[in-house]
């Protein structure tokens, strides 16, 4: 393949199954699917236990997206549509799942998800998702407390990380581990917008910035954003990230050095299912077993 047709900004989709999770005599079996502005995750959850994970890049239209990602969740696992005793719709295009029982934002869910993952001690979650940032407080039990959110642009996102990875063709996973490959941390940019982003990058290359130094100066900027967020909601130990952003070694090593606070390490969802980048989707499948528990104590 030419150099000219790397698709620099795919990230890897995948899918995974937990083994030692058995479904076949189950009481109940639940689904999140979280549809995001640029990907989709769907969690099978088995009585509260993680069973599989899909995570793919969401399409132009939500609904055959969250088709999609749940029809690859349940691939090989032997679970049908049908064995599903419940579902719940999360994320940017929640309201375009068309198989969902019910649906919750992602800030709940975000939460609940996260609390899931790392365990009670988690207070503070900064979500960093294909076009928003969000700083989300919970207590003990991953309910809500307070949130804030960044405005509606998508600098410092998982589309503006895109952006620049095909700008400065980078591999998008690798840019992380690039943008530390600085002798000095540079001035951060001053990013508004992705469009004044792109340009101020190609500015900054074209004055003999290294790629390298360009990515650090971009990252540096989207740190100190996440930073001024968590501040205004009152940034508490444990501090975790979940959304795509959590992996970029560049970003979290950043935060947690503006903060002075060190984000507890993702466990190994490889072989759990418990990935931060399906923090919603988690949260949302453990809402539906509380939901048809809750309905079918009622009928």
């Amino acid at each position: 393949m030419s150099g000219d047709n790397i698709q620099y900004w795919r990230w890897r989709e995948y899918r995974l199954t937990v083994p030692s999770v058995k479904w076949k005599n189950a009481e109940t079996i639940t689904a999140g699917i979280d549809v995001g502005s640029v990907s989709s995750k769907a969690v099978v959850m088995v009585d509260g236990e993680i069973c599989s994970v899909s995570v793919m890049r969401t399409g132009s239209s939500s609904p055959d997206s969250a088709k999609k990602v749940l029809e690859w969740a349940l691939e090989g696992t032997g679970i049908k549509p049908t064995d599903i005793n419940y579902i719940v719709g999360t994320g940017y295009g929640r309201v375009n799942v068309p198989m969902a029982n019910s649906t919750l934002t992602e800030i709940a869910c975000h939460a609940k998800g996260a609390n899931y993952i790392w365990g009670p001690t988690v207070r503070t979650i900064l979500d960093v998702g294909g076009q928003d940032i969000k700083a989300i407080r919970c207590d003990e039990k991953g309910k809500v407390l307070s949130f804030i959110m960044n405005d509606k642009c998508a600098a410092g996102t998982g589309r503006g990380m895109e952006v620049l990875a095909d700008l400065l063709k980078i591999p998008i996973e690798e840019m992380g581990e690039a943008s530390l490959k600085v002798e000095e941390e540079p001035d951060p940019v001053s990013c508004t917008c992705v469009a004044f982003a792109r340009t101020e990058a190609v500015n900054l290359l074209r004055r003999g910035w290294s790629k390298e130094k360009v990515l650090a100066s971009y990252m540096r900027a989207m740190a100190l954003r996440m930073c001024n967020l968590l501040e205004r909601v009152g940034c508490e130990k444990d501090l975790v990230i979940t959304g795509g952003q959590s992996k970029n070694i560049g970003i979290v090593s950043r935060v947690e050095k503006i903060l002075g606070i060190k984000p507890l390490p993702p466990p190994n969802w490889r072989e759990n299912g418990r990935d931060p980048m399906a923090a919603g989707a988690i949260g949302a499948a453990l809402f539906a077993k509380a939901l048809y528990e809750k309905n079918k104590n009622t009928t």
